[in-house]
């Protein structure tokens, strides 16, 4: 009977090289393809159920920023900030954008207040944090329920201007990741930010550029607008998914860390997702609200 042969240090079996794609292409397709069914679903057969997803979206995802921001030092409120989120998200969809603001404020005081209970030392640290915390995730994500009711609160019309809007936002995001992702790792070789993000080039960003333009467009006119507020749209969803990606990348190489978790195979965590659609969500609200719907 042979004994098992020691580990030894060095024999480790490396991790698995997904060259210039740099991430498990069939992984990434397939919970993309379940993440955008569970939208799709919900969006053409109950609107709650939309609100719901994208309610656990920012509770997960403030949970990855409380683990991401814990070796820092920093200890987020996670109830205050998961509960006040679930209230802007209800309140901006049922009464609009002026109680989002109130809801928002209210939440942040209320931070602060749980805050005190821990004491005065780390006082203004933790609170800083969770207030950026909470205007960056919750807050921003918010604006889809305003994108969603501006087809009403109820169920009376399967394709209303909500509905509308909310998938003309999310495909012109995803045209944005997409078309920047294909031209990136074809012709990629002028980084646009080494430092920050040294995967993402200038090559990239004309993909991006091209794609959302051309989504922008025919979206718009999906919508029964004028083609140059597709090209606006467009050219606001390029730079905002850009300038979130890399706030994204900013945060995470100065917490050390490559991705937010890995609770999405082939994607890493929900803020990975997310970093896009938060940037450009609330201005694509603003254009379509005032300019098509």
């Amino acid at each position: 009977m042979t004994s098992a042969k020691p580990a030894v240090p060095g024999d480790e079996k490396p991790a698995k090289d997904h060259g210039r794609a740099g991430r498990n292409l069939p992984a990434a397709i397939g919970s993309a393809a379940v993440l955008l069914s569970a939208v799709a679903l919900s969006l053409a057969f109950w609107k709650t159920g939309f609100l719901i997803i994208v309610g656990i979206a920012l509770v997960a995802a403030i949970w990855e920023m409380r683990q991401g921001l814990l070796p820092k030092g920093i200890d987020l409120p996670e109830q205050p900030l998961m509960i006040g989120g679930a209230v802007m998200i209800a309140v901006a969809y049922f009464w609009g954008a002026n109680a989002l603001v109130t809801a928002t404020a209210v939440s942040a005081l209320v931070v602060m207040l749980w805050l005190l209970r821990r004491g005065i030392d780390g006082f203004v640290k933790n609170a800083t944090a969770a207030v950026f915390t909470l205007i960056y995730i919750p807050f921003l994500g918010s604006f889809a329920a305003l994108m969603l009711a501006e087809g009403g609160t109820v169920d009376f019309e399967r394709w209303d201007n909500g509905v509308k809007g909310i998938i003309a936002f999310v495909l012109v995001t995803i045209a944005s990741d997409t078309g920047g992702y294909v031209a990136g790792v074809l012709f990629g070789k002028h980084p646009m930010a080494p430092v920050i993000s040294p995967k993402k080039s200038w090559e990239g960003f004309g993909g991006s550029l091209v794609a959302c333009v051309a989504a922008g467009i025919v979206l718009v006119l999906w919508l029964e607008g004028d083609w140059w507020v597709g090209v606006c749209l467009g050219l606001i969803a390029v730079v905002m998914a850009t300038l979130g990606d890399l706030v994204e990348s900013v945060m995470k190489r100065d917490l050390g860390i490559k991705d937010m978790s890995q609770i999405i195979p082939g994607h890493g965590g929900v803020m990975d997702r997310l970093d896009s659609l938060l940037a450009t969500i609330a201005p694509i609200w603003l254009l379509l609200h005032y300019l098509v719907f």
